[in-house]
């Protein structure tokens, strides 16, 4: 993620904005140029000052405080980029579901945002593909509890989960380090591009020499995980310690983790952020942001900006009494993990279609007008 500008004042946007704080234009997510844009009325529709010479509509979500973003005037489909992959939505009518179903959707246009930044495959129910991904947001019945998971390009994200308060009692009675919306979506996008990449790619032996043998019966080491718990030394391998479940897992974990590093580091890269600790010795702990992660091809880079970058934060956030921002140790075997994803999302962009870097940090750009 990245900061943005207002076009019209020049005024620095949020992700989540919906008005300029300084000029009170309407703003808005335009999916294609991968900005937010201010944005004029033109009779029913609207001019986005990012492309003065088209006309949009807000996604019907946007009525809702649900949504955001941006849809082409001439689309026949009511709904965003990001929320045509709903499939289902809790009962609106409870107003008990509606704030957390907004929570839901925040979180779920930050996943897509990433996704489409990759130009990852996000096939919609309008296309002819036999697997969309589609989403299922669900409150528990009486009679049936809601988990949430990923099952043949369905994702479904159990309504509680967007409550702080019942998050974080589940959270601590898993002894999970980190529980978040946000993450469970990586989690279980994890999934469904395994079996797009991995299983319909023709990677399933690579994969097994970095992850291991996926036929082993899921059911049965899922019920060894909860019984018996992560093997003691796990950090030397997995990223997680439920990563050490089954190899679906680990992948899924794996992945979840590269989207964090890169979603967060991008937003490094926007503030230029430079870490260079005032110690004797700073080797592996100094690095300067100064490159869009999406146009990295080696991970090793990566991973020379993300250490010094974490170690920082997580002491900043320890400064406050608040807990690591990434509680998580990256072995050596986990990063080899990480890497056999970076090159599969790389390596599935489609040719040409690769982000590549054009401009400079916001914050560099702005700071330079002074």
């Amino acid at each position: 993620m990245k900061l943005f500008e207002c076009q019209n004042c020049g005024q620095v946007l949020f992700f989540e904005n919906t008005h300029c704080e300084q000029c009170g234009l309407k703003v808005g997510y335009y999916a294609h140029k991968e900005t937010m844009t201010s944005v004029k009325p033109d009779g029913s529709n609207w001019i986005a000052l990012a492309d003065p010479n088209a006309r949009y509509r807000f996604c019907a979500n946007w009525e809702l405080q649900a949504c955001n973003w941006l849809v082409e005037d001439g689309s026949e489909d009511p709904y965003c980029a990001a929320c045509q992959h709903n499939r289902t939505v809790p009962d609106l009518a409870d107003p008990a579901n509606v704030p957390r179903w907004q929570r839901i959707e925040e979180a779920k246009r930050r996943l897509m945002y990433t996704l489409l930044k990759l130009r990852l495959p996000v096939p919609t129910r309008a296309s002819d593909d036999p697997e969309p991904l589609l989403f299922d947001f669900l409150a528990a019945a009486p009679q049936a509890k809601v988990l949430t998971g990923h099952d043949n390009g369905i994702i479904t994200i159990s309504l509680p989960e967007a409550d702080d308060v019942e998050r974080e009692k589940l959270r601590a009675h898993l002894h999970e380090p980190y529980r978040t919306l946000l993450g469970h979506f990586r989690h279980e996008v994890g999934h469904y591009y395994w079996d797009r990449l991995v299983r319909d790619g023709g990677k399933i032996d690579e994969f097994r020499q970095v992850f291991g043998d996926e036929t082993l019966d899921y059911n049965a080491a899922l019920q060894a995980h909860y019984q018996n718990g992560a093997p003691a030394n796990w950090q030397e391998n997995f990223v997680s310690a439920y990563a050490t479940m089954h190899p679906w897992e680990d992948f899924a974990e794996t992945w979840a983790h590269y989207l964090h590093i890169i979603d967060t580091l991008e937003m490094a890269h926007t503030f230029n952020l430079k870490v260079s600790p005032r110690l004797k010795s700073t080797e592996g702990l100094s690095a300067t942001a100064d490159r869009d992660p999406y146009t990295i091809d080696d991970l090793a880079a990566l991973m020379a900006e993300w250490i010094p970058v974490t170690f920082a934060v997580n002491s900043l956030n320890r400064s406050m009494g608040q807990p690591d921002l990434y509680p998580f140790v990256l072995s050596p075997a986990a990063i080899e993990k990480l890497g056999f994803i970076h090159r599969l999302v790389r390596n599935s962009a489609p040719a040409g279609k690769r982000p590549s870097e054009t401009r400079q940090p916001l914050l560099k750009r702005l700071f330079a007008k002074g």
